[in-house]
């Protein structure tokens, strides 16, 4: 479904709140669209796979590109439609990314601007500067691609259904009838990484709602598949560059400004 928006100029900025479970239907837009989660975590669904948008990050979405969306948790949405002809070139498909606090304070003030008279300077001084701050943004590791072969597939989706399993690439080659060589071509070629990169990633997108839910990190660790908590705050570390702790804390403190 495409969805109209009848804006004028180059951005325009919404403020939206959802409930806990509550959904987008599939849909697209002319525009691109940056998504941005101030608290709540969010879940980009696309043909390509799926992202996790944690609290204080963001997705961009490219025009035309078809989604939908899922609410985990009391949602605080801030979002930006902009014009296909002002999207930063650089962004030519969907990524999570680490929102700046300069950023922030954009995107807030660019909500507050929308709803100003008298503020057509001001407003395109700071559309301007939030288009700067986007395209020199750092992408995250919270896409979860899905795959067209028929057997990687039938991998990814046992998976999603049990992240916790360590089954390795042979045990799954026996399942799916291919080589373990097959599938890591398979891997390589059609999600541009490695089964271990993979079964990671999809990890992390599980482990994210788990953790702003409350449960410890020692759980989710078990939950998933890992032998201690040290093991998954490696894993954690290496992908988000912070331990569970420290990156739960950071969240926390920036939720608060958020709402000051």
């Amino acid at each position: 479904m495409l969805l109209k928006l009848h804006r004028q100029g180059r951005m325009s900025a919404v403020a939206r709140d959802y409930q806990d479970g509550a959904l987008v239907e599939r849909h697209r837009h002319d525009e691109a669209q940056f998504l941005y989660a101030a608290q709540g975590l969010m879940r980009l669904v696309t043909a390509a796979g799926a992202w996790v948008i944690p609290p204080t990050r963001a997705v961009w979405i490219p025009p035309g590109v078809e989604h939908q969306i899922f609410m985990s948790g009391q949602v605080q949405m801030r979002t930006l439609f902009i014009s296909a002809e002002a999207a930063p070139t650089s962004l030519d498909d969907c990524c999570v990314l680490a929102v700046s606090p300069l950023l922030r304070e954009l995107i807030l003030r660019a909500i507050q601007l929308e709803e100003a008279a008298d503020a057509e300077e001001h407003r395109n001084l700071t559309q301007r500067l939030i288009l700067h701050e986007i395209a020199a943004l750092e992408r995250m590791p919270l896409h979860l691609p899905m795959p067209e072969d028929r057997r990687l597939r039938a991998i990814c989706l046992a998976l999603l259904q049990t992240p916790e399993q360590d089954r390795t690439l042979e045990d799954w080659g026996l399942e799916v009838g291919a080589s373990s060589r097959t599938l890591a071509r398979l891997f390589a070629r059609e999600l541009a990484m490695g089964f271990n990169e993979w079964r990671q990633q999809l990890r992390l997108t599980q482990a994210l709602p788990r953790l702003l839910a409350g449960q410890s990190v020692q759980q989710v660790a078990i939950d998933l598949g890992y032998g201690s908590g040290r093991a998954f705050s490696a894993m954690f570390r290496r992908l988000l560059g912070e331990n569970p702790r420290e990156y739960m804390a950071n969240l926390g403190r920036l939720a608060t400004l958020e709402n000051t």
